[in-house]
């Protein structure tokens, strides 16, 4: 085997990773994506009730706290056929809003932005020429000479004291970082800002979840109702606080984190050339404007459909039931299925079978892969055999290319003015450098959403709808003696589907595809490469191959998130198991 750049794991995300990179000189030829661990929810909730699904899906991560129980809800709701009330509609959007924005916000500051921002380089700043800075992109309160000062002396004496956490590894001082000392400042000042932020706008999930991380659903609507007089429900003081997180979403990103995106994007205009891969897109849609059923995706804030091989004038229907569109392959993944590894099953069907020394499942310690056989814990989907990318910059694409009646005369402006700004053509879009663009645009469009979803919410409600639970199919009694449904959901890093076979009243088969599984999945049966892979491999060179920052920047724009593609136990002990690679 040629000797390949191996980042193991690559930090600043949920979950183990393992990205192999085979060069051809200063570029990347080949490269290769791997779980190295196996998710065995699906196997868990074989027999439980459908109802109580939720609870156990949901713990698949820690991360996005809400929206494996949302995708789980509603494919149960899907396969009873169950009608949720506009209320209940309203609220999950607002708590699906806050998990984007704070998710979002979180993925750029705390796990993304140290690829382009020097955290050391900001002690040489000058807090005058920073506050200037400041103010020239942002009318954001925090942006005094003194207030830039004080942050550049924390970070001194994190220095100093040689406590810097989680700066302590970073590249710095790599030539790959561009910013002016003065705009390092800004960020890591932003940085220590969301901090703090994040902390209250996670608040909402509790106010109509009962906590956070791991909100509480119930299928049917919500699990509190709405009573302005009473302490225990969703009262007047509690929708007052909902309307004051909003407006400080709204304010933090408007005026700092579209700003500090776009004018870290102009010193990196290089990267708009690089890390596409696939020209493959697709999106489920979500978000019900209004309020009303999933079944109306034409009321959907984030559209449904497919793009393949950047072509934005032809949307191509997507349907979650059809046995011949999501398929998931395992050519290279290891597991083993009853029709052999080159099958291909929609998740109704799928399988959950390890089988890791069989399916060539290398002994640790190892350096390198056998990427001729199995090489992942992730399984490959593909939609309409199609190897695609889901995320922001899916659903920001399908904004942007929709011409129906819908269409988001918001996402168009933003995307026309950021590309004007930065002096980008289109084509920019289709990058590292545009996916990262992709998910800060997508967060003004959601915070702006959230407030029409809220004013829904109180005129409902002074109308006399209190409405927030269907009852009419909770008793199993009430439930056919067989039944399925897709649970689907734009999670924040994309495509989100749960797929639920109920016989009996219990759970006969559930299949769960993610979209890091979609992004991080490894190469299917032909060959062809999965989105990491393939972003990877258009236009990447290492200036250094002991330090691989060209392969975080790329890899971090889609926010991977693999704990909720793969976990891995003991099949005797039933403890986890790390696996330490060299």
């Amino acid at each position: 085997m040629n000797e390949r750049v191996v980042v193991d794991p690559i930090t600043r995300i949920e979950g183990h990773l393992r990205i192999e990179a085979e060069m051809d000189g200063p570029n990347i030829a080949q490269a290769y994506s791997s779980g190295t661990m196996v998710r065995g929810i699906e196997t868990i909730l074989r027999g439980r009730d459908p109802r109580d699904a939720w609870a156990y899906a949901q713990r698949i991560c820690g991360v996005c706290t809400l929206v494996h129980g949302m995708a789980s809800v509603r494919s149960v709701e899907d396969a009873l056929n169950v009608d949720v009330p506009p209320n209940a509609q309203l609220v999950r959007n607002m708590m699906i809003g806050a998990q984007y924005i704070h998710d979002h916000v979180m993925h750029f500051y705390h796990l993304h932005a140290l690829d382009w921002v020097d955290v050391v380089s900001a002690l040489s700043a000058d807090p005058a020429a920073t506050s200037q800075l400041a103010q020239s992109i942002s009318g954001w309160p925090k942006s005094s000479p003194g207030y830039f000062a004080d942050v550049q002396k924390r970070i001194k004496g994190f220095v100093e004291s040689g406590q810097l956490g989680i700066f302590a590894n970073g590249y710095w001082g790599h030539p790959a970082y561009k910013l002016p000392a003065e705009a390092n400042l800004m960020a890591v000042a932003h940085y220590l800002e969301a901090l703090g932020w994040q902390r209250e706008v996670a608040k909402l999930h509790a106010i109509f979840g009962g906590k956070n991380p791991h909100p509480n659903f119930v299928v049917g609507g919500l699990t509190s109702p709405i009573d302005l007089n009473s302490d225990s429900a969703i009262n007047s003081k509690k929708l007052a606080q909902v309307q004051d997180l909003i407006k400080l979403m709204q304010q933090f990103v408007a005026q700092v984190y579209v700003p500090d995106t776009i004018a870290i994007a102009g010193f990196y205009k290089d990267w708009a050339e690089r890390g596409e891969g696939l020209g493959n897109f697709l999106c489920y849609g979500d978000l019900p404007m209004s309020g009303g059923p999933l079944s109306d995706t034409a009321d959907f804030l984030f559209p449904r459909g497919a793009i393949l091989n950047r072509d934005l004038s032809n949307i191509q229907p997507v349907d979650l039931h059809a046995d011949g569109e999501i398929q998931e392959f395992i050519a290279h993944s290891w597991y083993e299925y009853d029709a052999g590894k080159e099958a291909g099953l929609h998740p109704y069907a799928g399988e959950t079978n390890l089988e890791y020394d069989k399916r060539g499942g290398v002994k640790p310690p190892y350096k390198q892969l056998d990427v001729a056989d199995g090489y992942s814990w992730l399984k490959s989907p593909r939609w309409n055999s199609a190897s695609v990318e889901v995320g922001p910059l899916a659903r920001m694409l399908l904004l942007y290319a929709d011409t129906s009646a819908q269409a988001h005369p918001q996402a168009k402006e933003l995307v026309d003015s950021t590309l004007a700004q930065l002096g980008l053509p289109v084509d920019a879009l289709f990058s590292t450098l545009g996916r990262t663009a992709a998910r800060t645009l997508e967060s003004q469009i959601v915070a702006d959403a959230m407030q029409g979803w809220y004013d829904q919410l109180i005129a409902n409600v002074k109308g006399g709808d209190t409405k927030t639970f269907a009852e009419a199919l909770w008793q199993p009694s009430s439930w056919p003696k067989q039944a399925q449904g897709a649970g689907f959901m734009e999670a924040p890093r994309g495509a989100l589907g749960h797929w639920i076979v109920i016989e009996d009243e219990k759970i006969a088969n559930y299949q769960a595809v993610v979209p890091s599984t979609w992004n991080a999945g490894p190469r299917d049966p032909q060959g062809i490469p999965g989105a990491y892979e393939a972003a990877l491999q258009d236009n990447t060179q290492l200036h250094d191959a002991k330090q691989p920052i060209e392969i975080l920047r790329t890899i971090h724009s889609f926010d991977p998130c693999i704990a909720c593609a793969v976990h891995l136990a003991d099949p005797e002990t039933g403890e986890s198991i790390e696996i330490k690679v060299s």
